[in-house]
């Protein structure tokens, strides 16, 4: 027998008796797509490299996550549904998208006085948490987020309710249903497509967080604020179920251990990110400040709201009075750290 020959024969005899492989086996890594529908410098993408780089950091490499920022895997209305069907692993939804849809956690873009981000990220994570809507039941919950309160970004200035009567403003879910109530002409768009439709002249201003005023350079069109600090915007993190059961266990108990770190780490960013471009555009713009009695005028109308969000998720065997309560409760605990 040649020499080669028995080299090899004596190396199986070896790992035949140590129960190994000559040559070592490397465990798979794991490689994960994440969609996101806002341009890449946005507070939801910002998160989602945080958490892709903590992510791969805590497992020592073992996941790698592939990050898909602008729409370029999944759009914002097919979001939810590309992540079921598996178009990506992992994608990030606004709620407020589809608010039929969300019913429960979509409670939370009520004008019911969530102050921060913060808060209101973690208010939206224990709602979820308490409730588990049947709409998160075909995907894996990975973070739950909320944009800061909304205010009026504007081209003309609005310091009184009748500035508003028929002003073209864009919004969605919860923030869409305040303006209607203010006698706005409220435009459903993503927020990508806001800013072409604000240089084409299609709406005049739009009614979201401020932050917009920098990263998508709106302080740029829109040289109004008007505070009105009234409503959120809910976001998910959602990955996909079948590719959740298959993550190793230790790679599960990283990503569940960040779940409520992610919110929060969120929110702060957010609040943060909002005094930064509020600091950043006012030198283009005006800043529009309501008085107490303003305030409690422009208020009023939106009371209705909240009332019949009540009635309609009770008529439809929700219990809409005990979430409400849930939520105002929350925004106490979480406000009160």
């Amino acid at each position: 027998m040649k020499k080669t020959s028995l080299f090899f024969c004596a190396l199986a005899a070896i790992a035949l008796v140590s129960g190994t492989s000559p040559v070592p086996a490397q465990a798979k890594k794991v490689s994960l797509n994440y969609a996101n529908f806002p341009p890449a410098p946005t507070f939801p993408c910002v998160q989602m490299e945080r958490w892709k780089t903590e992510i791969e950091k805590r497992t020592d490499g073992a996941v790698q996550v592939n990050t898909f920022p602008g729409g370029t895997l999944l759009d914002a209305k097919d979001m939810m549904d590309g992540v079921i069907n598996g178009q990506a692993d992992i994608g990030c939804i606004c709620m407020a998208y589809q608010p039929g849809r969300f019913t429960v956690t979509n409670a939370t873009s009520l004008p019911l006085d969530i102050p921060d981000a913060k808060t209101g990220s973690l208010v939206l994570l224990d709602l979820y948490n308490k409730y588990q809507p049947e709409a998160f039941n075909k995907v894996k919950v990975l973070a739950m987020f909320v944009t800061a309160p909304a205010n009026i970004m504007s081209k003309a200035p609005v310091a009184e309710l009748s500035d508003l009567k028929g002003l073209d403003l864009r919004a969605s879910g919860g923030a869409a249903q305040i303006l209607k109530a203010w006698g706005a002409n409220q435009v459903g768009m993503p927020m990508s497509d806001t800013p072409e439709a604000l240089q084409k002249g299609v709406v005049k201003g739009l009614f979201s967080s401020l932050e917009v005023m920098k990263d998508l350079k709106f302080a740029e069109i829109c040289k109004y604020i008007t505070i009105t600090d009234t409503v959120i915007y809910p976001f998910a993190v959602i990955m996909n179920k079948g590719t959740w059961d298959k993550l190793p266990d230790d790679v599960k108990q990283v990503m569940d251990g960040m779940i409520e770190e992610q919110s929060a780490w969120t929110g702060e960013y957010m609040d943060q990110h909002v005094s930064d471009a509020i600091a950043w555009s006012k030198h283009q713009v005006e800043v529009i400040t309501l008085s107490p009695e303003k305030k409690a005028e422009w208020n009023a109308p939106l009371v209705p709201i909240t009332e019949s969000w009540i009635k309609q998720a009770n008529e439809s065997g929700l219990p809409g009075d005990q979430i409400v309560k849930d939520i105002k409760m929350l925004i106490e605990k979480h406000a009160a750290k």
